[in-house]
């Protein structure tokens, strides 16, 4: 009776969703779980699942610590649903699936001969640790996804109970799990079922309704008590769990970037208004956004134990906090009001840029490599050769305004010009004394885990690479070379070193130690920004030769 019941209600959830329910089912959020290595609660397990999966963080408006327990109530529902996102039009190619179609049902993938030869076809290009080209990472990517779900509708993924002689968690499908526990999981599975039932009925006494909020409230702590009673001592922390949930229910970086935003709106306002009134609202907007900004660093901080700069999604983060910290402090000196915009607007492409591609940047907080165990040489390496980029990402920006404004009429904006060009002097200048200290420091953790200082690994070349092309900016400028205009187009081209170090060893050549930061995917977006920013300036430079613009320069020498 109650999966014919549960079904009633998942093909309702189909067609419109859960209704706007009374009964809240968040305490289930707060159920410990073991993944991967790493004791986190089940609402981060619940969203990283559906977010593997079906490539959003909610289906059908209701969130993900709901729709995964009913994947594993009633799995049978959801194999006959299209859940699985296929994006790559090769693989479904390749599987003859509809091209048109983005969605797909677990069964037809299951049933699908030439899914298993895909497999099998990437598992020898695996064995013989052939780096995986954009084709195969998307049919690696849709083997996690059939692996999450079947681990979920198994009961393989729930590993609730710690054990006393051994740090991995039991699953319901374990040897030895307890028969109590067990026993409460029905009573929650039970009394949740009763909730979505209340929540999609039309009339329901408020008398009902508390007894079913009570009734599932108890049943899930009672669940905790009976799984923490196995072993006490490996059990997290209330004050942990709770601080992951926070921090995924706030989501910090979206507020972070959203406030960026106003301050954009604002200060352009103030710009072109000479408006103390908006530059001052904008400066509360922007430091409101980078105080939201901090704590999610301090709450990831707080979750992970260490730093958090031990993937692409972390240092993207990372560098977007950095640039807003220099726009700030350089805004502060010399107030030209467009070096706290284009901090904000790095800022912000950086941050929407992390939310947009999960699939790319993982989110995710995972256990440490062993080679990065050390939280001071992370702290004090990665930290200062991640930050560094900060810095370089403001100059990029100021660089795109600056030529912004030469191809507008360098001759009407050429103080500007002058300005934004020793701005961009200055971001130079802090990230080179940054990304010189990282390498440094880099080679002596490199001395200390792998026994030489320097060993010209592609990461650490092209960490070479960038620092020397921005000397050779430095000494350009220094020596007359370099004008105003000069210094906004080799801002702009000079950055592509700093993508390559960041994001091309990483995600193009996947070679070298450095193996921990690898991944995939993204390369052709990542190879268009690249390629446009290179005509911007190509474009800058015919369009500045036929406008002959070059009193710029003129007031740049009197200005030095």
């Amino acid at each position: 009776m109650i999966r014919l019941f549960l079904s009633f209600v998942l093909l309702l959830v189909a067609a419109t969703g859960f209704a706007k329910g009374q009964v809240d089912t968040s305490a289930l959020k707060y159920m410990p779980m073991q993944e991967a290595g790493r004791l986190k609660p089940y609402d981060t397990f619940a969203r990283e699942s559906l977010q593997l999966i079906y490539g959003k963080s909610k289906y059908n408006g209701k969130p993900a610590h709901e729709i995964i327990m009913t994947w594993f109530i009633l799995p049978e529902a959801w194999a006959k649903k299209p859940i699985v996102q296929i994006k790559r039009s090769q693989l479904k190619e390749t599987l003859k699936l509809p091209k048109e179609k983005s969605f797909f049902t677990p069964n037809e993938l299951f049933m699908n001969d030439r899914v298993s030869l895909a497999f099998q076809e990437l598992a020898g290009r695996q064995k013989m640790k052939e780096k995986l080209d954009p084709y195969f990472q998307s049919v690696q990517r849709l083997q996690n996804q059939l692996g999450t779900f079947r681990t979920i509708t198994a009961g393989d993924a729930f590993r609730i109970v710690p054990q006393k002689d051994d740090d991995a968690w039991l699953a319901f499908t374990d040897s030895g799990f307890p028969h109590a526990v067990a026993a409460g999981f029905q009573v929650v599975a039970r009394t949740f079922i009763g909730a979505i039932g209340a929540n999609l009925r039309d009339s329901v006494s408020d008398v009902d309704l508390k007894t079913q909020q009570e009734e599932f409230n108890q049943a899930v702590a009672q669940l905790m008590q009976l799984s923490k009673s196995q072993a006490p001592d490996k059990y997290p922390t209330v004050s942990d769990i709770n601080t992951e949930v926070h921090y995924n229910t706030l989501d910090p970086f979206k507020w972070s970037w959203i406030l960026y935003l106003l301050g954009v709106l604002l200060l352009s306002i103030a710009w072109y208004s000479e408006s103390k009134a908006f530059y001052s609202a904008a400066w509360i907007t922007f430091v409101l956004g980078f105080i939201m900004h901090t704590y999610g660093f301090y709450l990831r901080v707080v979750i992970a134990g260490r730093p958090p700069v031990s993937n692409m999604y972390e240092t993207v983060i990372w560098v977007s906090w950095g640039g807003m910290l220099f726009s700030m402090i350089i805004e502060a000196v010399y107030k030209q009001r467009f070096i706290l915009l284009c901090g904000g607007i790095g800022s912000i492409f950086c941050l929407v840029l992390a939310s947009l591609a999960p699939t790319i940047l993982d989110a995710s907080i995972n256990p440490l490599e062993p080679v990065l165990v050390s939280n001071f040489w992370l702290l004090v390496h990665v930290l200062t050769i991640t930050i560094s980029y900060s810095a370089f990402l403001l100059a990029f920006v100021l660089g795109d305004i600056g030529l912004a404004f030469a191809i507008k009429d360098e001759n009407k904006h050429k103080m500007k010009i002058v300005n934004i060009s020793n701005a961009i002097y200055r971001s130079i200048q802090i990230g080179v004394v940054l990304l010189t200290a990282g390498t440094i420091l880099g080679g002596i953790w490199a001395d200390y885990s792998w026994g030489r200082f320097w060993g010209w690994d592609p990461k650490e070349t092209w960490a070479l690479i960038a620092l020397l092309g921005y000397l050779a900016i430095l000494h350009g400028r220094l020596a007359g070379w370099l004008r105003p205009f000069g210094m906004c187009a080799a801002a702009i081209v000079s950055f592509s070193l700093v993508i390559m170090a960041w994001y091309g060893v990483n995600f193009v050549l996947g070679a070298g130690l450095h193996s921990y930061g690898f991944g995939g995917g993204g390369v052709q977006y990542v190879s268009g920004f690249v390629i446009a920013h290179m005509i911007y300036v190509v474009f800058a430079i015919v369009a500045r030769q036929k406008g002959g613009g070059s009193s710029g320069d003129v007031a740049a020498n009197e200005a030095t």
